[in-house]
Parts: C-alpha cells; structure tokens; sequence
C-alpha cells in the first residue's frame, strides 16, 4: 500500500497500547479509522479523542472472540466509509503461569481473544477486500514471543505462534493468487500497553480459573513493560512504514535477535545429516517458493 491519505482501516484492540498507536498514526496519515474494542469507556475517549485531532473515526464495540461482532464490525465500516482498504487484528490478552495449570477457562479465553479473533478477521475481511480487488493491506499481531519460547507464558505464546504461521500461510496464499492483498505479522517485544490489565474485562462466564489474574510473573511483565517498554505510537510507525514496503515480518525489538537466532540454529541442526532422497527434493522442488 503506497498511498495511505483516504483509505479506510480497521484495528482492534483500539482502545489503548498498540492498537491505539496504529490507529493514531493512521489519523495522521490521513487515513479513516474504524476503533474497535471490549472496553467500552476506552473505546469512546479514544474515539473522541482522536475526533478532536480531525480524524474522521467511528467506533464499534467488539469482541473479536465472537464472529458476530467482526461481522457487525464490517457492517458498520462498510456503512460508514463503503470501503476496507486495513485491517489490523491487534486485540490481545494475556494469563501467566505453569503451562499444565491452566484451566480449561483460560485457555478458551485466551484462544478465543488472541487467535481466534485473527481467525475471524480473516474470515470476514479478506472477502470483501477481494471482491474490492484494490490495493489493501492486512497486519496480524503476534509478538515476539511467537518466534521463540520461554517459561510461565506458555497459552500466551501458542497463540502468538498460531498467528504467526497463520500469516505466513496467509500471504503465500494470497501471492499465489496473485492479488493485490498485502500481509505483515507484527512481532512487537516490550511495549508501555495495557495487556496485564485484561483480567478486568475477562468474561464472566470464563472467569474460573486456576490462574490468578495477577501472578507474579505477570506483575514482573507489568513493571517491565511500564518502564522500558516501547511507547505505542513508535510501534505505529513502524507498522505503517512496513505497510508501506510490504514487509511480512515486522520485528519491532533488535534485541531479541540472539533469542530467534538460537531457537533457528537449533532446528537446523535438527535436520538429519544424511543424503536427500532425491525423489522428495523434486516434489518439494515442484511447489511454488514465495519470499519470506
């Protein structure tokens, strides 16, 4: 996407941290920008907010867990401004702890919100942006935590390597087909958001957990990403400058290069050191490469 004044983007999560960083950036670019989010307080000061600055912003109060919403959601863009040319599926929560204690509850929870809300982007958007059959652009956020993994995070980070390869499958297919859709998977490290807070909005109906909202580990996070974490609207930046040169990585922390380049080395040395058999090399050579 080239050309960013009048287009028409949607981010979820809008209401705070890096959804509201993208969206914010989108104002100044002069793009239309469709807010949506859980928290509904939020969600209307930042649409008034950004209102004030002349952005032209509506907003839709979503739960991107539920298809419904992503296709009242649509609706209402399309209502508004007739067009999708972005879609960001930013919205994101986060529960730490042991990977084997955590419930049934939460994992439900976190699945719903995290990859099951890309899912649904997906679903509803892509065929409308097809059927528009003009440049567009769709960003899913990961986290750096979807290209490596460490403890007490564990249900957090197989959604974020979920959205990630979802992503990459995304663009191949996308490229195969030849049209004019772009894909990038956000990877951000520590940013100053609000991700630790999200226990207040968890869903009655999913809220018993063995996990406590606020264990250790994730007050240490909090802290973390309070004090050295990058502030929201650098993340925008970066997003819509990756938009921009139609990047599918959008890696947002260089110092999480050595963690990435650990867990790399270790799969290729996990590939046997042994002749190919060369009848699988041309099969795999008969499939069509697409540039990471």
């Amino acid at each position: 996407m080239r050309n960013f004044k009048g287009k028409v983007s949607v981010v979820t999560g809008a209401a705070s941290g890096i959804g509201r960083g993208i969206a914010e950036r989108a104002v100044e670019k002069g793009m239309k920008v469709v807010l949506a989010d859980v928290e509904k307080k939020m969600l209307q000061e930042t649409e008034d907010e950004l209102k004030a600055r002349g952005g032209e912003v509506i907003s839709v109060l979503t739960d991107v867990s539920k298809l419904e919403d992503m296709e009242n959601l649509a609706q209402k863009t399309l209502d508004a401004f007739g067009k999708v040319h972005f879609l960001c599926n930013n919205a994101g929560v986060a529960v730490g702890g042991l990977i084997w204690e955590a419930s049934h509850l939460d994992w439900k929870w976190i699945l719903g919100v995290n990859l099951w809300g890309v899912i649904n982007g997906i679903r509803t958007f892509i065929p409308i942006m097809l059927r528009q059959d003009t440049e567009c652009h769709v960003v899913n956020t990961a986290s750096i935590e979807g290209l490596w993994s460490r403890h007490r995070n564990g249900p957090y980070q197989v959604t974020k390597h979920g959205v990630v390869a979802l992503s990459e499958v995304l663009k191949h297919e996308l490229t195969f087909m030849e049209t004019k859709i772009g894909v990038s998977v956000l990877c951000p490290g520590f940013v100053n958001s609000k991700i630790y807070d999200c226990g207040e909005t968890r869903p009655d109906h999913l809220a018993d957990s063995g996990y406590q909202v606020r264990t250790e580990i994730l007050e240490q996070l909090e802290k973390v990403h309070d004090e050295l974490g990058m502030d929201p609207l650098e993340v925008g930046e970066k997003v819509l400058s990756a938009i921009h040169q139609n990047k599918l990585y959008i890696i947002t922390h260089p110092e999480f290069a050595e963690e990435i380049r650990r867990r790399s080395e270790a799969l290729l040395a996990a590939v046997p050191d042994e002749t190919a058999d060369p009848r699988r090399v041309a099969m795999e050579d008969s499939r069509p490469k697409l540039k990471y």
